[in-house]
């Protein structure tokens, strides 16, 4: 049990990575981790996009980068501030040896007459997905790789389902880099006690 808890403890967001190639087999591995994930109705509504080619995370990169440049600029942001920003998302994604796009498919899933309870299906939908995620973030920990969570796609699923040609349903919901770590982080969590209450 120690061995389980020190994967939960240790793993961190890496968002630097050596340019080491990830052998297919351990690729394979991470997606079975995220397979055994818990999902509503066991209905397995996720869906993944492997990308490891460097021309495909370039058009990737870019056209997100689009989307946020686009963004940023309805927000007001000086173009400096702009730049800088997109140029962290596109390196933060190119530089990664392997990128795992994290989709949601409704096709599964419940359909319900009312708007209420088919969004509350879409949630739970979405929850199983990052369930999903989680799974694949502990097992590339425990796998000896760093990982980053980035919703960046959340924000650009035209720009992402076009430049990747993804099926008509799936959703994007994330997008997970991973490599082997060029960095080491640490961070600490704020005490169970101050967030819990028992009733």
């Amino acid at each position: 049990m120690s061995d389980f808890f020190d994967v939960i403890y240790g793993r961190r967001s890496i968002r630097r990575y050596q340019p080491d190639p990830i052998p297919q087999p351990i690729i394979e591995q991470l997606l079975q981790a995220a397979v055994w994930a818990p999902s509503a109705h066991n209905r397995q509504p996720w869906r993944f996009a492997v990308i490891t080619t460097p021309q495909v995370k370039h058009e990737l990169a870019a056209a997100m980068g689009r989307q946020l440049r686009a963004d940023l600029a309805a927000n007001g942001l000086p173009p400096d501030a702009i730049e800088k920003d997109a140029v962290r998302s596109y390196q933060r994604i190119t530089h990664a040896p392997l990128l795992i796009l994290l989709c949601l498919s409704m096709v599964d899933m419940d359909a319900y007459p009312d708007p209420a309870r088919q969004r509350n299906e879409w949630i739970m939908a979405g929850q199983s997905v990052a369930l999903a995620g989680q799974n694949l973030l502990l097992a590339a920990h425990a796998l000896g790789l760093g990982a980053c969570w980035l919703c960046a796609p959340l924000f650009a699923p035209t720009a992402v389902r076009q430049t990747i040609d993804l099926p008509p349903d799936w959703q994007p919901q994330a997008l997970i880099a991973a490599g082997y770590p060029a960095e080491t982080r640490q961070k600490s969590r704020n005490p169970p006690a101050q967030i819990t209450r028992y009733f």
